[in-house]
């Protein structure tokens, strides 16, 4: 793999760091197993470059993206709350509805968005820097870019769950009924999550299009499965319970993925081609699922032969 196959590969992964860190917020923090993901990545990056396209700042654009998102997961939660809904069934609901409300947004199935403003645009100060480096400029400049993009999401969602509102809120997702006994309202909680999650997801979809050029209504599809994997292979790299550790941990994952769904289909010895990366994701997900199970076994026969 050359240099620019791994920086693509660190963009596309700091990008789904975002994804990770919303599936977190919903798989984890609340205990919500939500597929609206898939729907309201491609929503951000249909927003986001409709409003880019016809002329508005990309910030507004961005803004408008991850208000979308919280609205469809607000949709989402809505049908589970309200109407008892099953988690699952009520986010396919909500992503199956969103394909063809993403289609009337964009008004066609893909927009470019070369030679468009984007936020990318308001990092041009870091040019000097990447200049110095020696490394290639654009790819380079995105990444700095999303990496300050992801860092600051990441230290306010840090912020926010260890907060008395966030601790609240992972209350509800660990014991609601414990939490309502304590006078939380679960169901409050429930909804600012869910809206929080897609809403970070949306955020995600709005950049994937301002660093990749365009928008496409199929954009969408895996990405529970890719934000999942990501959140799974950093539990299994970083095992803490601490929420800050659990954030890296996301970003770190999605990058880790990335790159490794990067090596696998540059490696000419195994043979794969870009129409393997759905067997490639299944793979590495079930590998973070197995490991610790498998280690587990060995540290218990250590401590029997220790003893």
């Amino acid at each position: 793999m050359n240099l620019i196959s791994l920086i693509g590969a660190v963009e596309i992964g700091l990008v789904f760091a975002l994804v990770a860190l919303g599936v977190y917020i919903s798989f984890r923090v609340l205990d919500f197993p939500d597929l609206t993901v898939d729907g309201s990545f491609p929503l951000g990056a249909a927003v986001a470059a409709a409003m880019i396209s016809g002329g508005i700042n990309p910030i507004t654009g961005t803004l408008a993206a991850i208000v979308a998102g919280c609205l469809a997961g607000i949709v989402t939660a809505w049908l589970n709350i309200r109407f008892g809904i099953l988690h699952l069934l009520a986010g396919i609901l909500t992503m199956t509805a969103l394909f063809s409300v993403n289609l009337r947004i964009m008004g066609r199935p893909n927009i470019p968005l070369m030679n468009q403003p984007t936020v990318i645009d308001l990092f041009a100060w870091l040019r000097p820097l990447v200049e110095a480096s020696g490394l290639p400029g654009r790819p380079t400049l995105k990444v700095l870019a999303l990496l300050i993009i992801v860092s600051v999401v990441g230290a306010l969602l840090a912020r926010f769950l260890t907060s008395e509102f966030g601790l609240a809120m992972r209350a509800t997702g660990a014991n609601p009924r414990m939490a309502q006994a304590q006078g939380i309202p679960t169901e409050m909680h429930t909804y600012i999550g869910v809206a929080m999650a897609n809403g970070l997801v949306a955020l995600a979809g709005a950049l994937f299009a301002q660093t990749a050029g365009f928008a496409d209504v199929t954009v969408g599809t895996g990405t529970a499965i890719a934000g999942l994997a990501a959140v799974i292979l950093g539990e299994t790299i970083f095992r803490t319970r601490s929420i800050v550790i659990g954030i890296f941990s996301c970003v770190f994952g999605a990058i880790a993925y990335r790159i490794a769904i990067a090596l696998a289909l540059n490696t000419g010895w195994l043979g794969l081609q870009s129409s393997d990366l759905n067997l490639v994701t299944a793979v590495l997900v079930a590998m973070a699922l197995i490991l610790p199970k498998v280690a587990n076994p060995m540290r218990s026969l250590l401590k029997r032969s220790a003893t």
